[in-house]
């Protein structure tokens, strides 16, 4: 090839398929432009095990851009993937993520609270469906929420309308609550994919098999909470179990100090 070629290692939640749209983008974007050259030609890989194979042949141990821990452990293996496209080369001395391609996904702990009304009577179907995801219970108590703590729960699209925080508010401090601390690989992304939207009518169009299609009846029962982010997750750790968890400790959890 006559002229430079650019390898990049992008990371990114869904990494795959967000590249593919924004790679398919371009394609429509060269196509109105109608200008030959204007743009790069790209390819990119398009599985973790292609994606591993070209990584070995582009860069050394030293060639990745160092991330913290944090973002180690929220990224799975299939959070990168590789771009090649025409243009100037460059590189960055940094630190290697070749030893979390091998290890595959981080186990990391997520928090779930079961609302008043919901887990006394389901418990013991929700705890078998968290056995067959693979999720261990690192954490478990029982709690009526103080209404500071259940206004810190509710996403800021519910605080901005006052009728529907109040609504929140009154059900999460209605009962006695059941939060559990889960833990298995990528817990807190696979913990949203069970539970789905917040609105259960919208989750049982999407498939009635998601949590809040189950046990919700409107936005308000929903049925459950579940942190929806790693930063969220450990935040909510360390709002409900401040005595710690019986999981063992791992570098995450230390470097978290939960």
């Amino acid at each position: 090839m006559s002229n430079p070629v650019l390898v990049c290692a992008l990371r990114g939640i869904d990494a795959y398929e967000v590249l593919a749209g924004a790679l398919k983008g371009l394609t429509q974007c060269r196509e109105r432009l109608s200008t030959s050259g204007s743009l790069p030609q790209v390819v990119m890989a398009l599985t973790p095990e292609v994606t591993f194979r070209q990584a070995i042949l582009f860069f050394t141990e030293a060639d990745f851009v160092t991330v913290t821990l944090q973002e180690h452990t929220y990224h799975s293996f299939q959070s990168l993937c590789f771009c090649f496209s025409v243009g100037e080369s460059w590189r960055c001395r940094a630190e290697s993520l070749y030893t979390y391609l091998h290890a595959g996904a981080q186990v990391l702990c997520t928090v779930l609270l079961i609302k008043p009304g919901v887990w006394s009577q389901n418990l013991a179907r929700i705890l078998r469906n968290l056995h067959l995801e693979k999720f261990t219970i690192v954490g478990m108590k029982h709690t009526n929420l103080e209404p500071a703590i259940a206004l810190g729960l509710l996403p800021s699209e519910v605080k901005q309308d006052p009728a529907a925080l109040g609504a929140h508010c009154t059900y999460l401090t209605s009962g006695t609550a059941l939060v559990l601390c889960l833990q298995r690989p990528n817990a807190v992304k696979k913990l949203m994919d069970l539970l789905g939207p917040e609105d259960p009518k919208l989750a049982q169009a999407l498939d009635p098999c998601l949590w809040r299609a189950q046990y919700g009846t409107n936005t308000v029962h929903n049925g459950f909470y579940g942190s929806k982010s790693y930063q969220m997750a450990v935040r909510d750790m360390k709002l409900f179990f401040p005595e710690g968890l019986c999981c063992a400790k791992c570098q995450m959890l230390e470097e978290e100090e939960v």
